[in-house]
């Protein structure tokens, strides 16, 4: 990596820090939209299966080539916009929904080191960033001027804030034991303790002591993004296609992209805060004493972190082809009435947990407190500065 930096430097000159952000979002981001594209095929393949059903097989090799032919059908669709919509906002509505799920991802880490940003108030930032959305959806609904797609717009904007507030008191939590906002902190405070220590990193992870909050986690995720059964946005037989019903080709398709692309961002953070990132179940070098070269921790790394990301996405659609959908005063009942009043009780009960004896997170506390100074120590004897700790 130093090498590729020496020679960025060399070949850019002063540029060369520009050049190479843009690289990094470059990898980043086209693959991500490479994922999305094939979730839409392991969606239909997946519920085919379920409904004993072969989904898409005929373009391409067991239909590998059916995302690229819907992409080229979309683009090539002509985009009508409405008469009376206002234009600028209309069009301006599908980026809004789409970017913030690609912007979360500059502090997402996918492996130790590996992140764009690697800031102090990560977990911060993507709650900032996501809660971006709902706006999009209410000028999307407000600027088609349609009646049918101001209702849907006002169906989903109260739904996603109902679900964010219950998620954001998860997200709390799960800072009250890692304590710190970073990502990569909080996958490491994961990944010691006693049982991490044996070995036997899933017993470490924040989903057993933080289960229910784990289950209202998922549910509110799936809410989130409008999916089935919580999908009465888009209920065919009441408002069409809620917010989306007046736009067409790709503006549509922004929007099913975005879906899309939220679901495997909140898999992720699934991950990473309650699934212990990219740590595998069982450490065989501590519970075996052996060790493996750096490349092998390394593909071990990704694999693991694609693997869990990769159940929890599919749960997504599990859900959808196992449960009939919600009426709408059900879904916001769930919200108000259960949910955010379970993720506060439980909130407490962690807190109240940690001023315990039996407070488990405190030697994964200590160990990222002393692996910061261990870190500033080690910066400030090289003259150069780091951001402070949370």
């Amino acid at each position: 990596m130093q090498g590729v930096i020496d020679f960025g430097t060399d070949a850019f000159g002063g540029a060369w820090p520009t050049v190479w952000a843009l690289a990094r979002i470059i990898a980043i981001v086209v693959p991500l939209l490479v994922l999305v594209a094939y979730l839409t095929l392991w969606e239909r393949k997946l519920i085919g299966w379920m409904h004993v059903r072969l989904g898409p097989n005929r373009v391409g090799y067991g239909g590998l080539l059916q995302p690229w032919a819907d992409a080229v059908k979309l683009i090539f669709k002509e985009v009508i916009a409405p008469t009376q919509a206002d234009k600028p906002l209309y069009f301006l509505a599908p980026m809004l929904v789409m970017m913030p799920a690609l912007a979360a991802w500059a502090v997402i880490p996918f492996g130790p080191g590996v992140v764009l940003s690697d800031i102090n108030a990560g977990l911060l930032f993507v709650m900032a960033v996501t809660s971006v959305g709902v706006y999009g959806v209410i000028i999307a609904g407000w600027a088609s001027n349609s009646k049918y797609s101001f209702l849907g717009a006002l169906r989903a904007s109260a739904q996603m804030v109902s679900y964010e507030l219950a998620m954001g008191f998860v997200l709390v939590t799960v800072l009250l034991v890692a304590g710190t906002l970073n990502m990569t902190g909080i996958v490491n405070g994961q990944n010691t303790g006693f049982f991490a220590d044996r070995g036997f990193n899933i017993l470490s992870w924040n989903w057993l002591p933080l289960a229910p909050l784990f289950v209202i986690y998922v549910v509110s995720a799936v809410a989130e993004t409008n999916r089935h059964p919580f999908d009465v946005v888009e209920g065919e037989s009441e408002i069409v296609a809620g917010h989306m019903v007046e736009y067409s080709g790709m503006s549509f398709a922004i929007f099913f992209l975005a879906e899309y692309a939220n679901m495997i961002l909140l898999s992720t953070l699934a991950t990473i805060l309650f699934l212990g990132g990219w740590a595998a179940p069982v450490d065989l070098e501590k519970l075996l004493g052996v060790s493996f070269p750096a490349w092998i921790n390394a593909l071990s790394a990704w694999f693991w972190l694609i693997a869990k990301a990769f159940f929890v996405v599919s749960m997504f659609i599990w859900f959808r082809a196992s449960f009939p959908r919600y009426r709408y005063d059900q879904i916001m009942r769930l919200g108000w009435k259960v949910f955010i009043p379970i993720t506060l009780v439980w909130l407490v009960v962690i807190a109240v947990w940690m001023q315990t004896p039996w407070n488990i997170w405190q030697s994964s506390v200590g160990s990222r407190q002393s692996a910061v100074a261990s870190q500033s120590a080690d910066a400030l004897a090289a003259g150069r500065r780091l951001p402070t700790a949370d």
